[in-house]
């Protein structure tokens, strides 16, 4: 049979068949013949109060009913301008300058263009590299490529063809500020912005990391005058248990305030793709001109969309109205993952938030992993060296114990049939 679906992330010719889902119920998925799944993704970050929730289905449904798209150069709606305000009243100090797009990706996209084009209105046409840090993952267009780790990200095969940017470790102690700060310096007349993923590297390993080391970006970005983006494109809406991981930072002395901020899956809880990049009034202001040519030159086709900007508002009233109970999910995840721990092939077993990472020292056949958790129920996708889970905010505790049930006993499955080919290959 010819695939006509060409699928992510995946060798298609030796890929196991997809598992086909027909409906969502909550945290759950539902196959063809009624099995559920809890979805201990939420759709890779996104379904951030479940699936289907009543408040959100309605007013897309009532969008839908009105309006469900126009463009939105010249045109403007309610949806749209009720959730720029709220967004920038959301966002911290003077991130009050909203601009719509239509996936993660080119959110950061959109970054890149602002930061170039901030530093051409300051004549220094110059700055039109970026520098990110290793392990760092910032989606899958072109640009976004270039700002992932060209030896370690996915997109490596791909660094001879893309821009090539500045990546360095992240300043968590005195030796790798010191490499940060002298890599700007050296770099100052061609490096327009840093970009970091606020407390949490995504799909470049589910690294953590504190607030410490995110001061220490801030500062080196303001010594050497660069912009800092803060891609929370994954981060953002209280994954992390904040509304948005630069939060964590709110009771310093001086808290960090990123020139730029992305933001996109949880948004529109799951409901339809939309991102949006947010700029303080410095950026902003530099575009703003009586000269045509000043203009951020970007507007793709469903930015803006009224039924995602409907989705992104009733998301909203329901993180106004629900007192997720984060920290819990962090503290069922401590302690239910902890035992693996003990387990001689497991590196590191962390969890942050409403994140909970396994990783291994040499990795076992994620497929087969993959495979036991959803005899149990489950459904996860493991990549990498890592098994983790980001479940919907939502979660209740007997769900989220099942996740953690089907984590421990995957990986004990796992490993034993590891030591069984072993020993069978000492006969």
């Amino acid at each position: 049979m010819m695939n006509s679906v060409w699928r992510p992330y995946c060798q298609m010719k030796t890929a196991p068949p997809p598992m086909k889902i027909v409906a969502t119920e909550g945290c759950h998925l539902i196959g063809e013949n009624g099995e559920r799944w809890i979805d201990g993704m939420a759709s890779w970050w996104s379904a951030c109060h479940g699936y289907n929730h009543p408040h959100v289905r309605e007013a897309v449904t009532a969008q839908l009913q009105r309006m469900p798209h126009v463009m939105f150069g010249g045109i403007t709606h309610d949806p749209a301008e009720c959730l720029a305000s709220r967004l920038a009243e959301m966002a911290p100090e003077d991130l009050n300058h909203v601009f719509f797009s239509d996936s993660g990706s080119v959110a950061v996209e959109v970054a890149m263009k602002m930061a170039i084009g901030h530093w051409r209105r300051h004549d220094r046409p110059g700055r039109t590299r970026f520098l990110a840090f290793e392990n760092a993952y910032h989606g899958d267009t072109t640009g976004a490529m270039s700002l992932c780790d060209p030896q370690r990200s996915m997109h490596a095969r791909y660094s001879g063809a893309i821009t090539q940017q500045f990546h360095v470790p992240l300043p968590r102690d005195e030796t790798t500020e010191a490499e940060l700060n002298r890599v700007l310096a050296e770099h100052s007349d061609s490096i327009a912005g840093v970009f970091v993923e606020p407390l949490v590297q995504g799909a470049g390993g589910m690294r953590f990391h504190d607030v410490n080391t995110l001061t220490r970006i801030r500062d080196a970005c303001r010594r050497h005058d660069v912009l800092l983006i803060a891609d929370e494109i994954a981060t953002g809406f209280q994954r992390t248990g904040k509304m948005f991981a630069v939060n964590h930072t709110a009771d310093l002395h001086s808290p960090v305030v990123p020139d730029i901020l992305c933001l996109g899956k949880a948004l529109t809880a799951g409901t339809m793709s939309m991102a949006v990049t947010i700029a303080r009034s410095h950026v902003f202001d530099s575009f703003y001109s009586d000269d045509p040519g000043a203009a951020l030159m970007h507007g793709p086709t469903f930015m803006a969309n009224p039924l995602a900007c409907s989705a992104a508002n009733a998301s909203l009233d329901l993180f106004e109205q629900t007192p997720y109970e984060v920290g819990n999910i962090e503290s069922i995840l401590r302690e239910r993952l902890s035992v693996l721990r003990d387990i001689d092939n497991v590196a590191d077993v962390r969890c942050f938030g409403a994140i909970g990472v396994v990783q291994f020292r040499d990795p076992p056949n994620m497929q087969t992993v993959q495979d036991e958790l959803v005899r149990r129920g489950v459904w996860l996708r493991p990549f990498g060296d890592c098994l983790y889970t980001t479940p919907p905010l939502c979660i209740v505790d007997e769900s989220l114990h099942q996740v953690c049930d089907a984590m421990i006993e995957a990986t004990h499955a796992v490993m034993a049939q590891s030591n069984s080919r072993e020993v069978n290959q000492l006969r």
